[in-house]
């Protein structure tokens, strides 16, 4: 039996890509698409929903969102209270409505997933740097996205940092009585790492994370330079979060 999906922000860049990957597999059916802006009532011969609320009870196993941070956090919830596996790539979700979430998949006996990042390299990026952390603690992230990217630092960068921060030494990087001249300049402050945001038209999505000790340097770098590079990921989640029955944070867990 194929997987029934819905995808939430289909007409996005992001929601596109998602859209011919599960048209393209026989183990999935796209089953219905939501934005609150498209006016025609069909796509592809798919059923368009303006309002979540009339996908109430509808015959669907999986809810995949590529929205915006704005309505990411109630539509997983909406997803989770109706019966649907989420499989969220919007970015944006606080650790306390991470934890809600995850409360209420249990209680639904419901599997899910919010990645913020989808790209296998950038999983793997991210393990790295964990490795590397506890023994380079003096570190700091650079995140490049394109210039239509609404939250910064990205999804990525945050779940690296809270990574690193799990096993890294929390020491303040910088010397103590730094000053910046222009507000900003030093980045974000995550436990003494610095994050910088970079937004640039032409970028898709890329993150190094550099380390610095005495003597020596190690740089870590991942590049998508096509959303195609997220699709393998998506598929994964889809097919993962119908066997389980608790939601998850990092496409690290279902590997």
């Amino acid at each position: 039996m194929s997987i029934r999906v819905i995808i939430a922000g289909f007409k996005g860049r992001m929601g596109q890509s998602a859209c011919q990957m599960v048209l393209s597999d026989p183990e999935l059916e796209l089953v219905a698409v939501l934005d609150p802006f498209e006016s025609a009532s069909e796509w592809q011969g798919i059923p368009v929903f303006n309002d979540k609320n009339d996908l109430a009870g509808f015959d669907a196993h999986v809810w995949v969102d590529f929205t915006t941070p704005a309505v990411a956090y109630e539509n997983t919830r909406f997803a989770l209270e109706n019966g649907f596996a989420p499989v969220v790539g919007t970015t944006g979700f606080t650790s306390q409505e991470i934890e809600e979430l995850k409360e209420l998949s249990r209680s639904k006996g419901l599997g899910g997933l919010i990645a913020p990042n989808f790209a296998l390299g950038a999983v793997l990026l991210m393990q790295f740097a964990a490795q590397a952390a506890k023994y380079f603690p003096n570190v700091e992230i650079i995140e490049l996205h394109h210039d239509k990217k609404k939250d910064a630092p990205s999804g990525t960068a945050i779940k690296t940092a809270e990574l690193m921060a799990e096993v890294r030494e929390s020491i303040q990087q910088g010397v103590s009585d730094e000053e910046e001249l222009i507000a900003g300049a030093r980045g974000a402050d995550f436990d003494g790492m610095r994050i910088h945001s970079v937004r640039l038209p032409g970028l898709v999505a890329h993150q190094e994370v550099i380390f610095g000790n005495q003597g020596e340097g190690l740089t870590l770098r991942h590049d998508s330079y096509d959303r195609s590079s997220f699709m393998t990921g998506v598929n994964l989640g889809i097919k993962e979060v119908v066997k389980r029955h608790e939601l998850v944070y990092g496409l690290e867990h279902l590997l």
